[in-house]
């Protein structure tokens, strides 16, 4: 391998790496995906991700060239569109069927390449996710309504944090409180009242970190252990802050308006869990950025998950019931991979959404905090940790069951 070959390979592994960084990618899975690249185009390598941070070693057989690199990088975001575009990319480049220089070019357009659903279905996918979360957690049609609303308000700060800096540092509070404000305005000039901190939770969903915890405790039993504590405490303080937005923007409205009961609305029959799965669905194709041709094992994936874990809680007590839905997950999202050519990832996330325990985190908060329950819980912090604890074991047996073909 002579020097401009080199230069020309490392070039294609860093901007890889950095790309599926930017696409929200486990440490454990990209350390891995990068080093079956690596292996491919004929270079030694050894990387180091964590969620804010990238490094890279790569050398040739008799130590010629060397070159190492190491970057800040911002935490990733889920975008399962430039994620499977880019391994495509990947996969034709170590097939033959397209040269290096190619292939950096390509990654260029990818990079640069917009969501495809846009502002105004990206807008509504939150609303109808917020509104479909609380028909999960059993809210009456009001709460629902209300819950998709605010949904699209909290896009809308996302939006602009997006183009301020000043703004996406303080995201997550200012959200929060803007919704809890604002809830209290409702309930005061609504005539019926309903469950203030239902409504807040639903329609904070998209950014309670539940996911994030799942996977940083997923790269902590990978024993990558830097990058999987710095995930776990990343969520914890989103979390708290989270929380910290919502509790100041109910008591002003409290300050405001008054005191104010918690009423719980008329909850819906059964089969509004079964819409509120169906819409959570269609709703994260556009937040997770899905290809059209991935749409249906996405839709498929939630599905298997919410109902395999729901038919395990039956006969599996203290949260047992999400190690069968993970387990069931992990099988299908492996199948996926093996049958589709594409990283497990894309779909799996959709199935970890409604298993993940984010919102029992913020219950079980709340519930220490302010003395109030946000619905009738008991031993909720118990069964958060099982439930996470749950999740990774049923991903691990189901990787072990049925191996993934790609490392992402």
């Amino acid at each position: 391998m002579d020097n401009a070959e080199f230069i020309q390979i490392r070039r294609f592994i860093l901007k890889l790496g950095k790309m599926l960084h930017k696409y929200g990618s486990p440490s454990f899975r990209l350390e891995a995906y990068l080093n079956e690249v690596a292996t491919h185009l004929g270079v030694h390598a050894s990387f180091n991700s964590t969620p804010t941070y990238l490094t890279m070693v790569l050398w040739s057989d008799g130590h010629e060239d060397e070159y190492n690199h190491s970057a800040r990088m911002q935490p990733g975001e889920l975008d399962m569109n430039s994620l499977s575009r880019t391994d495509e990319l990947a996969y034709e480049l170590l097939s033959g069927n397209i040269s290096l220089a190619e292939a950096n070019i390509c990654l260029d357009k990818i990079d640069a390449m917009p969501s495809p659903y846009g502002k105004k279905l990206t807008g509504l996918a939150f609303g109808m996710s917020t509104g479909a979360f609380a028909m999960l957690m059993g809210a009456g049609w009001s709460e629902i309504m209300y819950s998709g609303l605010l949904g699209v308000m909290v896009y809308f700060w996302t939006l602009w944090a997006i183009r301020s800096k000043r703004v996406s540092l303080m995201l997550e509070p200012v959200a929060s409180f803007s919704v809890g404000f604002m809830v209290c305005v409702i309930n005061h000039y609504s005539s019926s009242g309903f469950n203030i901190w239902l409504i807040i939770l639903s329609s904070l969903i998209i950014l309670v970190p539940g996911l994030s915890l799942t996977m940083g405790l997923a790269e902590l039993s990978s024993r990558n252990m830097i990058s999987g504590t710095a995930r776990v405490m990343d969520a914890v303080m989103q979390l708290f802050k989270l929380y910290f937005g919502a509790f100041l923007g109910v008591s002003l409205g409290y300050h405001l308006f008054g005191q104010q009961e918690l009423a719980q609305a008329a909850t819906l029959p059964i089969w509004g869990n079964w819409l509120g799965v169906l819409l959570l669905s269609v709703g994260l194709i556009a937040i997770f950025r899905t290809r059209l041709r991935h749409v249906p094992w996405a839709i498929a994936t939630t599905f298997i998950a919410y109902s395999v874990s729901t038919w395990s809680s039956v006969y599996l007590e203290n949260g047992l019931g999400a190690f069968v839905g993970a387990f069931s997950l992990g099988v299908f999202a492996n199948v996926f991979s093996r049958l589709a050519n594409a990283p497990s990832t894309i779909v799996a996330m959709h199935g970890l959404i409604v298993l993940v325990p984010g919102s029992k985190t913020y219950i079980g908060l709340n519930s220490f905090i302010s003395g109030h329950d946000i619905m009738k819980t008991d031993h909720i912090g118990q069964e958060t940790f099982l439930i996470l604890m749950s999740l990774v074991a049923g991903l691990i047996f189901a990787n072990v069951v049925v191996p993934t073909k790609k490392a992402l």
